[in-house]
């Protein structure tokens, strides 16, 4: 009888601290979402800067952890086999970097990678790919991105996209468990005849901190962002159309080596700035664009 008493009290004891750790779980929630009345004071801020949203404010700002990025290195075999397939390649090297050509009658590629920075152009099209999409439109053109991105760096995710009359960019950027990295991107542009230019630029991740250091508030950064913006908003309206959240680091290299540290940024867009947004410390407040 008295073991049945004391298993019915350790049961007890069980669902209230499960009650009790609910309970903070939720208060710790609520301290970092931010209040409707903080979000409306700052659009109405915004606003009176000729600033208007048509996007929704960043709600949450739990602490975020920062993450260690290798300097940017490539496989360069692998990269000549991405973009010329089996065909025979030219190297040079010079004042551009390494440089590698095919060129024939239909094809003209050429991939330059220097300081950590690699280009691919061809007008004719990717080497080896099927060539003109029919009908061009952007969900063809899209796909065509985006099977070239699965294939060869499907740890890169969509991210953006600029159009333009005759073609289209897409922004894809590293997704590492979870956090999208902005600083490690591939960006592909796409007319009629294919897949025409490739940019890409991405070190290897190391690790990340163990430690999470709180964040400002999404409206503390939307407060720095109208300070800098203003003064041209004053002159012509400013339409912010996205806000994010994302890891950046400010410095790089091609030195393998390296070692540099990326932070949590917010991201903040603007109608007509194509895909490159205003960029803030989320841990200093700082905009360094």
């Amino acid at each position: 009888m008295e073991w049945e008493r004391a298993k019915s009290y350790i049961l007890l004891f069980f669902v209230l601290l499960n009650i009790a750790l609910a309970a903070l779980l939720f208060v710790e929630r609520q301290r970092y979402n931010l209040a409707p009345e903080r979000t409306d004071a700052i659009v109405a801020i915004m606003e009176q800067n000729n600033i208007s949203m048509d996007t929704r404010v960043v709600r949450r700002f739990q602490p975020m952890r920062a993450m260690y990025v290798g300097g940017f290195y490539y496989d360069y075999d692998e990269l000549i086999r991405v973009f010329f397939g089996d065909a025979q390649v030219t190297r040079l090297h010079g004042r551009r970097g390494y440089v590698y050509t095919h060129v024939d009658e239909h094809d003209h590629g050429e991939l330059v990678i220097a300081n950590g920075f690699v280009s691919y152009d061809n007008p004719y099209g990717l080497t080896g790919e099927d060539g003109w999409i029919s009908p061009f439109a952007r969900t063809c053109a899209r796909t065509r991105a985006d099977m070239f991105i699965r294939a060869h760096w499907p740890s890169f995710e969509f991210d953006a996209e600029v159009y333009r009359d005759d073609w289209f960019r897409f922004s894809y950027r590293q997704v590492y468990r979870g956090y999208v990295i902005h600083s490690n991107f591939i960006e592909i542009i796409v007319t009629e005849r294919g897949i025409v230019q490739v940019e890409m630029q991405f070190g290897h991740v190391l690790e990340i901190v163990r430690d999470r250091q709180q964040i400002v508030a999404p409206d503390e950064a939307l407060l720095t962002f109208v300070q800098r913006i203003r003064g041209h908003a004053m002159v012509d309206p400013i339409v912010v159309t996205r806000m994010d959240l994302v890891h950046f680091q400010e410095i790089g290299s091609a030195n393998q080596d390296a070692r540099y540290r990326a932070e949590p940024f917010y991201r903040i867009f603007i109608e007509g700035g194509d895909d490159d947004p205003f960029l803030i410390n989320a841990f200093s407040n700082e905009i360094i664009n």
